[in-house]
């Protein structure tokens, strides 16, 4: 496993130092929210992102990908009943996904979880129709690009679609295609009545990507969630990607978020 932090804990600071302290701390890769760099992925251009591609390499770290994709977006909804804002969901994914490969990555998660709301009388199952055909180009492109676009379940108070892993593999199967998957995160599954390791064990093969957090919203070792069983359910079933510190509470600061939740994460998984 690859462990791995998201840019937005260190969102005040330059990329350089953001990417050297990451790689000091123990991480091997950094999980970019593209709004710390621009409004609109598509505002950077050709040489900045080469430019931050080399930055991390530079400090020894990888870009595992990016998240938070439709964040102060303005206009875009993957299952709105207005077909302009999904398909200007649809072309900004795909820009997103060119983005994401351009910087290196191999994952874009998609939590968004305004973006993705059931609008007042729609059923689920148009929804989830018009999710997938707002997905269809840009994973066509992730096909060509090497990206797995990775869907993630979010708790009932976050979002009213996609609230289970169950539901969220059934979607990501019907797309039938291996660059669209699902991801897990801890906090969203402890919000599940089923217990985590069994959503775990339930979802292998079918999730790609991994979010290490607790269910107050900070990272690992800042609340209560033991994460040895976690290490040991994602070996049993053969999880080898990225375990990705993902929170959303920035108290204790970024050195502090860092490096205590880096540890929790070596002392459970022994790395």
């Amino acid at each position: 496993m690859r462990f791995t932090i998201c840019s937005e804990i260190f969102k005040e600071w330059p990329l350089p130092k953001a990417f050297a302290y990451a790689r000091e701390a123990g991480y091997e890769a950094m999980e970019i929210a593209p709004f710390t760099l621009a409004p609109l992925v598509t505002a950077v251009n050709a040489e900045r992102r080469r430019e931050i591609r080399r930055m991390a390499g530079d400090a020894g770290i990888a870009i595992s990908g990016i998240h938070w994709v439709l964040a102060y977006t303005e206009g875009m909804h993957v299952n709105h009943p207005d077909a302009a804002q999904r398909g200007k969901a649809r072309d900004y994914l795909a820009a997103a996904v060119d983005f994401c490969a351009d910087l290196g990555g191999t994952h874009l998660i998609f939590g968004s979880p305004q973006r993705r709301n059931i609008q007042p009388g729609d059923p689920f199952e148009l929804a989830a129709d018009r999710t997938l055909e707002t997905f269809r180009l840009p994973t066509r492109v992730a096909e060509d690009r090497g990206v797995t676009i990775c869907m993630e379940p979010l708790s009932p108070t976050e979002t009213n679609f996609l609230n289970t892993a169950a539901d969220t593999i059934a979607l990501a199967r019907r797309m039938e295609s291996p660059a669209f998957k699902i991801m897990l995160d801890v906090k969203a599954m402890l919000s599940e009545s089923t217990p985590l390791p069994n959503i775990v064990r339930a979802s292998k093969g079918d999730f790609a990507y991994f979010h290490a957090n607790d269910k107050n919203l900070k990272g690992p070792g800042f609340g209560e969630v033991d994460f040895k069983p976690i290490a040991e359910v994602l070996r049993e079933v053969g999880y080898d990607g990225h375990v990705s510190v993902e929170v959303f509470n920035f108290d204790e600061g970024p050195e502090v978020i860092a490096t205590k939740s880096r540890e929790t994460l070596r002392a459970a998984f022994g790395e």
